[in-house]
């Protein structure tokens, strides 16, 4: 059974995917790209960036089986790295600018779930609603960061391999999803990456946050 709150996670979710994304363009922007800028993608209207199953089905699908991580993607900013000045470690950074990005908002959520409970200590509704914005963007954060082409890892990964390397490490970008479904179905994200998020939400959330959670 569906819960009521998958709605606020859905939007949530959204805005954070929408958000790594732009995160991207303007990174690339500030390293002489304007292709993201030219084709209208540095906005956060999710219209243009959204990616029919990585924005919808996916989560959806996680949603309805119940699954204790929400994930979902939207449409790649385009990015040419021939505007860089130095391709391999502007790459980098413009990956690591999606991550850093989802970083940047679940401190945000954190900083306004414990206003909230301050201010307004009766609207659990809200407050959990900044406890999913949380967890969802530390989730993104660290699993855009695992080193599989195409994920932002990879972009990171590729600034220390040698150009043969590099060739043979981006072949494998067409399975790339194949790799990454495998890896959620063998249990590496919940062994390797949810104790990461974890332990940071424990932080920036503490125990009430973990409450809240768990009375949804």
């Amino acid at each position: 059974m569906i819960s009521i709150d998958f709605l606020p996670k859905l939007v949530i979710l959204l805005f954070s995917v929408v958000f790594h994304e732009v995160a991207h363009g303007w990174m690339a922007l500030k390293k002489g790209d304007t292709t993201a800028r030219d084709m209208g993608r540095l906005t956060l209207n999710p219209i243009p960036h959204i990616d029919p199953f990585g924005t919808i089905i996916l989560p959806l699908m996680l949603i309805v089986i119940q699954s204790p991580i929400l994930i979902g993607s939207a449409k790649p900013v385009p990015i040419n790295p021939f505007y860089f000045k130095e391709p391999k470690r502007d790459m980098a950074i413009v990956g690591a600018a999606g991550p850093a990005s989802n970083l940047l908002l679940a401190v945000i959520a954190a900083i306004l779930f414990r206003l909230f409970v301050l201010l307004i200590p009766s609207g659990e509704m809200i407050q959990t609603m900044m406890v999913y914005g949380v967890i969802i963007n530390l989730v993104l954060a660290f699993f855009n960061l695992m080193p599989v082409p195409p994920l932002d890892g990879s972009r990171i990964a590729a600034m220390f391999m040698n150009e043969s390397t590099l060739e043979k490490y981006y072949r494998l970008e067409r399975f790339g999803i194949l790799i990454v479904i495998a890896l959620l179905y063998f249990g590496v994200f919940r062994i390797l990456i949810w104790p990461i998020v974890i332990q940071i939400a424990s932080i920036l959330i503490g125990p009430y946050g973990f409450y809240l959670l768990s009375a949804r």
